[in-house]
């Protein structure tokens, strides 16, 4: 007779199940709205409209989709991440950060290759919130973290040199588009842009101090923009905005450049994840009694990129300012960011006219404020007097992001902080010989040197990275008989470490030194027999559940062998 299985998780009536309910747990649900004042919420909506307009219009244009790029994935992808999100007070949109990652793509394929990797980019947040990969933003070093957000700052600002030195330069790379930008200067200096844009900064850095209340960058730029119309300064303004969100409509690509396009969505993607978690996660400290669902948000950004670029809009993630913004204009529930894409929406459709009068000066004096506001130099500072190892992730990763790209910098800057890490960890193991138990034992200590025998205790992990200087450290031991190693200490083992601890009992052997194992963990015990560290022991009774044991038994056996030498010595005197 067969029989059948009765595992519950191989059964395809309880996986679909399963899967069902992590679904309906990534979805919006009535409670989402039991936190809305509507009162504090549409005001906290109204200003984190008015701080997002000028923000949404120069992402746009440093992106090199536009204006209006930038002004559809405020209100598209704005509002969508409000409903389907992880954070009740989360406001997403265009980043710089997301910027810096689409210049290439824009410069290489072209608008609808900017629109299909947002599409890609939010399959795989999708992906990624249905597989629960939320929890792994922990993993990520403050170093890294404060490194990519000042690299990000610095490109923000080398971006901005064109639109404020009122040149028109194009560059792959930043640092060559700045090059080329001041160069283009040189030969033809206009200082109109130069005066409007640092004045614009000026004023964005001044409000935020002395009133962080008010929105800076619009009264900055409305300011900038009445000048250039009254006075006829002369200031290139953006491109004309429709009076209306486009049609939706499905970008194409060939087949050839659609397959060299999902790198490119990995790592907006990636950078999206990464950037909304971390807002979310300011965005809880901020907040009184606020939690994120990582999964959620992670959908709720998939969502917003598949959205987005089907009406003409740039990849969008959480943006940290706009959030905070959020919660300091007293904000309590979803209400207060949908209503921030429902402002930026009237603007479109009421004023859409005037937006288009904006000089492109004035937006890069807001970028270069947001990118000065992105440097906290307390953080940076505290990171640099912590260790050195912290201060060489955090250089590491803000260069790399400035020569290479924001992909490259995390990955090099998360490879080197776990080498640091793995350093740092590997100090902490310590081969030492220590008395048997707490007190003063300085005679049973002698006695047991007396006899030739010697204890030593393993502390912290035995892995690859502290592996081979302990086996330099109890190679060296001698004129002992027995060696007791005490293993109950031991917090980790990998490979590389049994493997030195077999090698290092077979020099001992071979030397004719007898080793004993005591205290082995039972975790540690699968690793160390299936490795051969057993099989290089003289027979498995020297393995002890505890010292004292093992003790005795090292007593016994150097007993044994001095009785064994006296017995030689005499038959030796025998024969003579």
């Amino acid at each position: 007779m067969l029989e059948t299985s009765a595992e519950p998780s191989r059964s395809p009536r309880r996986v679909m199940p399963e899967w069902g309910a992590r679904v309906r747990n990534l979805m919006p649900r009535g409670s989402d709205w039991q936190h809305a004042r509507p009162r504090r919420d549409l005001t906290a909506g109204l200003m984190v409209g008015l701080v997002a307009l000028p923000l949404a219009l120069g992402f746009g244009v440093s992106s090199g989709m536009g204006a209006t790029a930038g002004l559809v994935t405020a209100i598209v992808a704005g509002a969508v991440a409000a409903v389907f999100g992880g954070s009740r007070v989360q406001v997403s949109g265009p980043t710089g950060a997301m910027t810096v990652v689409l210049v290439p793509i824009f410069a290489t394929y072209g608008a609808d290759g900017v629109l299909v990797v947002g599409l890609l980019a939010g399959l795989i947040l999708v992906g990624l919130a249905l597989a629960g990969a939320g929890r792994f933003i922990r993993y990520v070093p403050v170093p890294v973290v404060e490194g990519f957000t000042l690299g990000i700052a610095a490109i923000i600002a080398l971006q901005q040199l064109p639109g404020a030195l009122g040149v028109d330069v194009e560059a792959e790379k930043v640092l060559s588009l700045a090059v080329g930008a001041v160069r283009a200067w040189v030969e033809n200096p206009t200082w109109v842009p130069v005066v409007m844009a640092a004045m614009v900064t000026l004023a964005i850095m001044v409000i935020t101090r002395v009133r962080p209340a008010l929105p800076g960058s619009l009264i900055a730029v409305v300011v900038a923009t009445l000048a250039n119309s009254f006075f006829d300064l002369g200031a290139a303004t953006i491109a004309r905005i429709p009076a209306g969100l486009p049609a939706p409509r499905l970008p194409s690509v060939a087949l050839g450049d659609l397959q060299a396009l999902v790198l490119p969505a990995i790592a907006v993607a990636a950078l999206a994840a990464l950037e909304s978690l971390l807002s979310a996660t300011v965005a809880d400290a901020m907040s009184v009694g606020q939690r994120h669902d990582s999964n959620r948000e992670l959908l709720g950004q998939g969502l917003a990129n598949l959205a987005s670029p089907l009406f003409g809009g740039i990849p969008a993630t959480a943006a940290i300012a706009r959030t905070a913004v959020n919660v300091r204009a007293g904000a309590t529930s979803r209400l207060a960011a949908f209503t921030h894409a429902l402002v930026l929406l009237a603007v479109v459709l009421a004023a859409a006219r005037w937006v288009s009068e904006i000089p492109l000066a004035a937006l890069a004096g807001v970028l270069v404020a947001t990118a000065l506001h992105m440097v906290r130099v307390s953080s940076l500072r505290a990171l640099a007097r912590s260790t050195r190892g912290d201060a060489t992730v955090l250089v590491i990763t803000a260069a790399a992001t400035v020569l290479f790209d924001l992909v490259t910098a995390v990955i090099l800057g998360l490879v080197v902080a776990g080498f640091v890490a793995l350093r740092q960890t590997a100090k902490t193991a310590r081969l030492e010989e220590v008395p048997l138990d707490e007190g003063d034992h300085t005679d049973e200590e002698q006695s047991l040197l007396d006899e030739h025998i010697v204890a030593y205790r393993i502390d912290g992990p035995l892995f690859f990275a502290a592996a081979h200087e302990f086996l330099l450290q109890l190679a060296d031991v001698g004129n002992v008989r027995v060696v007791v190693l005490r293993m109950s200490r031991v917090t980790t083992m990998d490979a590389t470490g049994a493997h030195v601890l077999a090698d290092t009992i077979s020099r001992l052997e071979g030397r004719g030194i007898t080793v004993l194992l005591s205290g082995v963990q039972p975790t540690h015990e699968g690793v160390l027999r299936e490795l051969g560290v057993y099989s290089h022991l003289a027979h498995e009774r020297h393995l002890f559940a505890d010292t004292p044991a093992a003790i005795a038994h090292a007593r016994l056996h150097a007993a044994r062998i001095v009785h064994t030498a006296a017995t030689a010595s005499s038959q030796e005197d025998d024969l003579r």
